[in-house]
Parts: C-alpha cells; sequence; structure tokens
C-alpha cells in the first residue's frame, strides 16, 4: 500500500515539477496550477504531499522515507 503510494506521490511530483525535495523547479505556469489540489507549501517554498501514511509494520515506512522521495514527507 505504501510502496504504491509513494510511487504515485513520486509522478505526480514530476508532473507539477517539484524534485526529490519538494522543490520546485518546473517549467511551466501550468505544472504550477491546481498545485493545492495534491501538495501544501511549507517553509521555504518546499511542498509536501497532501497525505497521511500509516503503516503497523515499521519497515514499510522507513523504507519509504529512505527511498528517492523520502524527503518530501519531511516538511
Amino acid at each position: 500500500g505504501n510502496q504504491i503510494g509513494a510511487a504515485f506521490w513520486q509522478t505526480i511530483s514530476g508532473e507539477h515539477g517539484l524534485d526529490a525535495n519538494g522543490v520546485y523547479n518546473g517549467t511551466s505556469e501550468l505544472q504550477l496550477e491546481r498545485m493545492s489540489v495534491y501538495f501544501n507549501e511549507a517553509s521555504g517554498n518546499k511542498y509536501v504531499p497532501r497525505a497521511v501514511l500509516v503503516d503497523l509494520e515499521p519497515g514499510t515506512m522507513d523504507a519509504v522515507r529512505a527511498g528517492p522521495f523520502g524527503q518530501l514527507f519531511r516538511p
């Protein structure tokens, strides 16, 4: 479940021009349109997913946080 969710957020981030840290590096104003549907803007112009990830097995969340977009979930 959460591994699929992490892949979803990685894809959506790319579509909106966000890097793995949640910083906008896009090239089109269209990428910023509807950004608030999926992301909240945190301090330092960083975007974080509007999501709550929960898992009873700690290893799953550790794997998500250690993955290529793990910093995206840390505001």
